[in-house]
């Protein structure tokens, strides 16, 4: 893809992620951050994360020195192409923020809010000059490395601009997800949400431990899932019948008292349980290292995701006909 120039609002986790996306794909990138110690802070994230970048693959000119930091939000969106919005998940100030934006950057540039739960409809609302480019483009952490970004438009977004932003991110190695329609929370949060409720559950009922919900996932339906999420899964459950057979078989269990979907209350017993389990389950490891291993472990399992072909939108082949 060509060289985009690309604004980046707010330098959290997230924000910082998707600087290292956008600097390894060989952008240039303005950001934008009032906190103190945020251009400090961002500059040796990027030190910390190029070694990973350059095993996972970098573009010939990615560098980091094509990020600038801007001293206001007006500077930072002037001449972009793409407008990447990271700040606090709150809707006052979203809202505000994305106004600024859609008041000063190119009429030609999408605006794209990272946010996990609101709908782009929402956020467009104090939108009055062009809100036809504003979508939502939510990613995962690690945003430089994870390349599901699923993208929403709003009641007033254009469709050509999420197909712009469905070019821009397709060329950033990543896997856009234009959805069908927009829901608060979006696809995979509202699903990572589910199981978080429930794994609380457990917890605090003395069901299982922190680590033993962990492995619950990891060694069972977590593998299956890498490959063929939730319904693809359960229609290999149904035998040569798919899922007409499993959901005749199986079914009525959806009746049975299984899940628990309304959070437990957050107590302080609970919350130390939780604590006390993930502090268990890391050992002597700490945050950092964590986050090596886990680097390593998702370059790896992408890489076997490609070697077997596999997004929604494509048909596997096959070589028995």
């Amino acid at each position: 893809m060509p060289q985009k120039t690309i604004a980046v609002i707010g330098t959290g986790v997230i924000g910082n992620g998707w600087i290292a996306r956008f600097l390894a794909n060989g952008h240039q990138v303005t950001a934008f951050d009032p906190a103190p110690g945020a251009q400090e802070k961002t500059e040796a994230f990027l030190h910390a994360v190029w070694p990973t970048l350059a095993t996972y693959g970098m573009a010939e000119d990615a560098s980091m020195e094509h990020l600038s930091f801007a001293k206001t939000l007006e500077e930072a969106v002037q001449h972009v192409d793409l407008v990447q919005e990271n700040v606090p998940e709150r809707e006052d100030v979203k809202t505000e923020v994305l106004s600024q934006v859609d008041a000063t950057a190119p009429a030609t540039a999408v605006i794209a809010s990272s946010t996990s739960g609101y709908k782009p409809s929402v956020l467009q609302k104090d939108c009055t000059l062009h809100p036809e480019r504003v979508i939502v483009a939510h990613p995962f952490n690690p945003v430089y490395l994870i390349p599901l970004v699923e993208l929403a438009k709003g009641e007033k977004t254009d469709p050509s601009m999420v197909e712009k932003a469905r070019g821009i991110y397709d060329g950033l190695n990543m896997k856009p997800l234009v959805m069908s329609g927009e829901i608060d929370g979006h696809i995979g949060d509202r699903l990572m949400e589910a199981i978080w409720r429930e794994s609380l559950h457990i917890v605090n009922d003395g069901a299982a431990t922190t680590e033993e919900v962990d492995k619950a996932i990891v060694y069972g339906p977590g593998l299956r899932w890498a490959l063929m999420g939730p319904f693809l899964t359960l229609h290999l459950a149904g035998g040569n019948q798919g899922m007409a057979h499993m959901l005749e078989q199986f079914g009525p269990a959806l009746k049975l008292p299984w899940t628990r979907l309304v959070a437990p209350e957050l107590t302080e017993e609970l919350s130390q349980k939780v604590i006390k389990g993930t502090e268990d389950q890391s050992g002597e490891r700490t945050v950092q290292e964590m986050e090596h291993r886990r680097d390593r472990f998702l370059i790896k399992l992408m890489q076997l995701l490609e070697e077997e072909g596999f997004w929604p939108s494509e048909r596997l082949v096959r070589h028995d006909s």
